[in-house]
C-alpha cells in the first residue's frame, strides 16, 4: 500500500532509518525497494544515500544493487545525491556495488564530479577521482561546457582547485560553450581576496586565458588542447612553472593592510596629542603687557605673551617651527594612510601597497626627528652640547637604514614594473612557440 504521496512503508522507513523494520518488509515484498515515488521519483536508495543511513544502503543494495543506476526526475541516481551531501561512506558502498552508476549523468549533463563541486563537497570529490581514477572524467562537460574547474573557480573554492590541478589531470584549458577557460571565467567574476591564490595555482598548472592560446603557427589555428610549455618554447613571456606547491599563503596584501591601519591610526594619535600639548606646555595666564611694546616708558626685552600660546614658541621659536613642521608632517601622513585605506579604492596591487609603505616611512621618520627636537628642548643648556651629539647620530643611523630600505624596496619595484612592462609587450606581439616536426605532426593530427 501506498500514502497519498505514492510512498511505499519501505520510503517511510527508509526516511526514518528503520533498519529492522525494512527488513521484515524486504523479506515479505522484496519488489517494493523497487517502486519510486510520484513526486520526484525517488526509490527507497535515494532516501537513504541522501540521509546517509549507510546500513539501510547495505541492506537494499544486498535486494537489487541495479537499483544504484536508477534516476530520478532530474536524472540522478543515489550516488549523485549522496556525493551532493557529503555521504563518504555511501558512497563508497554504492560505487562499490555499480562502479558504473559513477558514471551517469544528470539531465543537464552534470556528472557526480560536477555535483560534489557544486555542493563543496571536497572530500566527497576526492573519493570519487581516487575510486573511479579515469582523467576523461574530470574533463567532462555540462550542457554549458563548464568541467568541474570551471565550477569551482566560478564559486571560488580554492581548496578544490588546488586539489585539482595538483593531485589529478584535469584539463586546465578547457573552453566551455562560451570559449571560456577557467582562468577567463575568475577574471569575469566579483574580485575576492582568495583571486591572487587562485590566479597562482592556474598558471603554476600552465593555465592560460582563450586569447593566449591562439597559436601563430600557420595552418594549425588556435591551440585547445593543455599543454605545459617550457620557457624556450614561450620566450620570456611566461615564467618556469611548478608543479608543486606547499600550503596555502595567507593573503599577503590583506596582512600588510591591516597592519598599515594600525600604525598610521596609532601616529595620528600621538602626531594629535603632541599637536595640542607642545613641550614646555601652555602659557596659562595673559602678559599684563599684552598687545603693548612699553609700560611707564620702560622698553621690554621679549614680546608679551598671551593665555593658551606655546610656551616653547615664546622661548625658542627655532626648536619650536623644527618640532611644528615634524609633528605636522607626521600628522598628515598618517592621516593620508588612513584616507586612502578607507575610501575603497583597488589597493590589491603590490605597487599600491608599497606606495603606503614609503608613506608609512615618511611618518615614522618626522616622528623621529620631532623625538629629537623634544630631547633637545627638555635638555639644560649645560648638558645640551653632549646630548646633541647622541640624538644627532641615533636620528642619521635611522635615516640612513630608512634610505636603504626605501632604495631596496624602489629597485625591486622598478624591476617588477620592467618585467611586468615585457610581459604586456610580449602579449601584444603574441607569443612565439617553436615546434619541431614531430609537435607539428602530432597537433595536425
Amino acid at each position: 500500500m501506498k500514502n497519498s504521496s505514492s510512498e511505499s512503508p519501505l520510503h517511510v522507513a527508509a526516511l526514518l532509518g528503520h533498519v529492522d523494520f525494512a527488513k521484515v518488509i524486504l523479506s515479505r515484498k522484496p519488489e517494493l525497494a523497487r517502486e519510486v515515488d510520484s513526486s520526484r521519483r525517488f526509490s527507497p536508495l535515494h532516501v537513504v544515500s541522501q540521509k546517509g543511513y549507510v546500513e539501510m544502503v547495505k541492506v537494499l543494495i544486498q535486494v537489487d544493487p541495479e537499483m544504484s543506476r536508477v534516476r530520478d526526475i532530474e536524472g540522478r541516481n543515489p550516488l549523485h545525491l549522496a556525493a551532493m551531501n557529503g555521504r563518504i561512506e555511501v558512497l563508497e558502498e554504492l560505487i562499490r556495488a555499480r562502479p558504473l552508476a559513477a558514471y551517469a549523468n544528470t539531465i543537464w549533463g552534470e556528472s557526480i564530479l560536477h555535483s560534489c563541486v557544486k555542493h563543496n563537497q571536497l572530500e566527497a570529490l576526492k573519493l570519487v577521482v581516487e575510486i573511479m581514477d579515469d582523467p576523461n572524467s574530470l574533463s567532462a562537460k555540462d550542457e554549458y561546457g563548464m568541467t568541474v574547474l570551471h565550477l569551482a573557480v566560478a564559486d571560488k573554492q580554492i581548496e578544490t582547485i588546488n586539489f585539482l590541478v595538483m593531485n589529478t589531470r584535469v584539463e586546465v584549458n578547457a573552453l566551455n560553450t562560451n570559449g571560456y577557460t577557467p582562468l577567463d571565467i575568475l577574471a569575469q567574476s566579483r574580485r575576492d581576496m582568495k583571486d591572487l591564490d587562485i590566479v597562482d595555482s592556474l598558471r603554476s598548472a600552465g593555465a592560460f586565458k582563450a586569447i593566449e592560446m591562439q597559436s601563430s603557427v600557420p595552418g594549425i589555428g588556435p591551440i585547445r588542447t593543455k599543454f605545459v610549455p617550457s620557457v624556450t618554447q614561450l620566450g620570456h613571456n611566461i615564467k618556469p612553472l611548478h608543479w608543486q606547491k606547499t600550503k596555502k599563503e595567507e593573503d599577503w596584501l590583506t596582512r600588510k593592510r591591516d597592519s598599515l591601519m594600525v600604525v598610521a591610526s596609532l601616529i595620528a594619535t600621538k602626531a594629535f596629542q603632541a599637536g595640542l600639548n607642545p613641550p614646555g606646555s601652555l602659557w596659562q595666564d595673559q602678559s599684563p603687557t599684552a598687545g603693548s611694546q612699553a609700560n611707564n616708558n620702560t622698553a621690554i626685552s621679549k614680546p608679551p605673551h598671551s593665555a593658551g600660546t606655546s610656551i616653547l614658541a615664546y622661548n625658542d621659536l627655532s626648536n619650536y617651527s623644527q618640532y611644528l613642521a615634524y609633528n605636522t608632517a607626521s600628522f598628515i601622513s598618517s592621516l593620508s594612510i588612513i584616507l586612502l585605506l578607507i575610501t575603497g579604492l583597488p589597493f590589491k596591487r603590490r605597487f599600491f601597497i608599497w606606495v603606503l609603505i614609503v608613506i608609512v616611512w615618511v611618518a615614522i621618520t618626522t616622528m623621529a626627528l620631532t623625538y629629537r627636537v623634544l630631547i633637545i628642548v627638555f635638555t639644560p643648556r649645560e648638558d645640551e652640547r653632549t646630548v646633541t651629539r647622541v640624538i644627532e647620530f641615533a636620528v642619521k643611523v635611522w635615516c640612513g637604514v630608512m634610505g636603504l630600505l626605501l632604495v631596496g624596496h624602489t629597485i625591486r619595484v622598478a624591476a617588477n614594473l620592467f618585467k611586468t612592462f615585457e610581459i604586456l609587450v610580449g602579449k601584444k606581439r603574441g607569443p612565439t612557440l617553436s615546434f619541431n616536426a614531430h609537435d607539428l605532426n602530432k597537433l595536425a593530427a
